[in-house]
């Protein structure tokens, strides 16, 4: 399946995050042959023709634009926050550094269903919940994040039911052809040694 990628978007790697489970900061793992974070730059730049990093300045200048937290230490709406206030589209492409499996198809389709709706958020939605850190957010969502940060109140998807919400539905994942799983993210070493010995077996195979 092929879409067309919308131009006014931007898309955010959230690459923010301490890597504790990991023990090593996660985004310059490599994997195949390339680091999560590159992975992730390169998933961002087949929908949108700006690809910005979310994490610390000084330790990724080197690999591209980047902005810190707003409010540090509040998690990945931080995160979010952060790449809304930002940012110069409407639309707003924000995928977790450690998210390797996403397709970019499925990317082009998410994006186009967030351009088609209109809705301030849309979102996948597995068996494991709504996958809010790959997600397109409109720019007015800063505003909303701003006051749940302020209030001290961290958690991204309680704040949906008080905006227009596009929810792509588990059922609507597998009958576009998209693999549930895709969303897995890697947050320790057995993870990560598992998707290492995937990617190898897929690479025999092909």
């Amino acid at each position: 399946m092929q879409l067309q990628p919308v131009q006014d978007v931007t898309a955010f790697v959230l690459a923010g995050g301490k890597s504790s489970r990991m023990g090593q900061d996660k985004a310059f793992l490599e994997l195949g042959g390339q680091t999560l974070l590159d992975r992730a730059l390169n998933l961002g730049r087949s929908v949108a023709s700006e690809v910005v990093i979310v994490g610390e300045v000084t330790k990724f200048m080197s690999v591209g634009r980047a902005f810190e937290d707003v409010y540090p230490g509040h998690g990945p709406l931080g995160g979010i926050h952060a790449a809304l206030r930002s940012s110069s589209t409407a639309l707003n492409l924000v995928l977790a550094v450690d998210l390797p499996f996403v397709e970019r198809d499925f990317l082009a389709y998410l994006v186009a269903e967030a351009s088609r709706s209109g809705a301030m958020v849309t979102v996948p939605q597995t068996r494991d919940g709504r996958q809010v850190l790959c997600a397109v957010y409109h720019r007015d969502f800063a505003e909303v994040a701003e006051k749940a940060l302020r209030a001290g109140r961290n958690k991204i998807d309680s704040l949906f039911s008080q905006m227009e919400t596009r929810t792509i539905s588990q059922e609507e994942l597998a009958r576009m052809g998209f693999a549930e799983n895709m969303f897995r993210n890697l947050n320790t070493p057995e993870e990560f040694a598992r998707a290492e010995k995937e990617l190898d077996a897929a690479s025999a195979r092909g």
